[in-house]
């Protein structure tokens, strides 16, 4: 699986929750908003985690 900065973007604006880790993120780390959605695909999507299938999901073909 690939990092996407626009699959990201996409995930993140659908869902709350990584919303609000994201700022979190960026504020407790003083991180651009770049750096904490690499961090955040890390820790979150990468490897099996919470939101990996529903990342997969955005790079499936539309039908």
């Amino acid at each position: 699986m690939k990092y996407l900065k626009s699959q990201m973007k996409q995930l993140i604006k659908e869902n709350q929750e990584l919303q609000g880790k994201l700022n979190g993120l960026m504020k407790e780390h003083s991180l651009e908003k770049n750096f904490a959605l690499k961090a955040l695909y890390h820790a979150e999507v990468a490897e099996g985690g919470k939101y990996q299938l529903a990342y997969q999901a955005l790079d499936a073909p539309k039908k």
